[in-house]
């Protein structure tokens, strides 16, 4: 029963690939672990969790690890993006483009030329 309620949760893991995973219950508790890539992905399984169930939710618990906390995450550029676009999308804020463009400068030459595939650090800020 508390595994469907969060089998969206358990869903955005497979489709994450999160490594060392596994799931138990105890108690009415759901118990997850795993290991994401970087911790976008982490709070992004946190956000599914608490859209499931709720802010401060009783019936789940979940230890999720980071393997790479060297970069917020890493994106893979398409078609049609800009480092502004794609700022606001992992901060909320376009005008933090400037920010992944540093980090990218040892690939990245001007911050208004980017391409389709091209594979981009997405700082910790």
């Amino acid at each position: 029963m508390i595994k469907q309620k969060y089998q969206s949760v358990l869903d955005l893991g497979t489709e994450l690939n999160i490594q060392n995973g596994d799931v138990s219950e105890e108690n009415g508790v759901l118990k997850i672990k795993g290991t994401a890539k970087t911790q976008y992905e982490k709070n992004i399984i946190w956000d599914e969790i608490k859209a499931v169930g709720g802010q401060n939710p009783s019936d789940i618990k979940a230890d999720i690890k980071v393997s790479d906390e060297s970069v917020y995450h890493r994106h893979t550029v398409k078609s049609g993006e800009t480092l502004g676009k794609i700022a606001r999308h992992y901060y909320g804020d376009p005008m933090k483009y400037k920010q992944i463009f540093q980090a990218n400068s040892d690939i990245l030459k001007n911050p208004d030329l980017i391409y389709p595939n091209q594979e981009l650090v997405i700082p910790n800020l």
